[in-house]
């Protein structure tokens, strides 16, 4: 089933939304519409978090994670982490990374096998994600754009045609 949200009238939903198999981030907004409309759809099986990075409500453009763990940028506070672990389950790693290209929801696109990066992300966070998120890391572009987060997701699920 579909469902048609916005968040304070911007279409773009993964700005402010990050969804993975384990948990659901969304960005405190003036309106509870959005907030409840994931909620309503998904707290049964996940839990479904408000949350901010650095103050900002854009938690979908500057976290990657999957159902192992979570990746913040080092501009998030520490309230904000002890948030995030208070709130996620207990299997769930959340971990600040030193990365210059901060907004790590544009940079990686991972589910719980697989990531592919920005080409220029450094080494450490390289690692970083291969160890907390427990997934193979590639340097990729995808349709000519470095921002692999930006142009595409994809999950676990495996399709074998028709």
């Amino acid at each position: 089933m579909a469902t048609r949200v916005s968040f304070e009238n911007s279409n773009e939903i993964g700005v402010f939304a990050a969804l993975t198999n384990g948990y659901c981030l969304t960005g405190i907004n003036r309106s509870e519409n959005f907030y409840s409309v994931f909620e309503s759809e998904l707290s049964a099986h996940i839990p479904v978090i408000h949350a901010t990075i650095a103050g900002c409500r854009f938690v979908g453009r500057t976290t990657v994670g999957n159902r192992r763990g979570l990746l913040v940028p080092n501009t998030a506070t520490d309230q904000e982490l002890a948030h995030l672990r208070n709130s996620l389950p207990d299997s769930v790693v959340v971990q600040r990374v030193e990365e210059r290209l901060s907004a790590l929801g544009n940079i990686v696109a991972c589910n719980d096998h697989v990531a592919l990066v920005h080409p220029d992300v450094d080494r450490e966070t390289e690692d970083v994600i291969s160890d907390v998120l427990g997934v193979e890391v590639f340097r990729q572009i995808v349709g000519g754009q470095a921002l692999v987060g930006s142009y595409c997701k994809f999950s676990n699920q495996v399709s074998f045609g028709t």
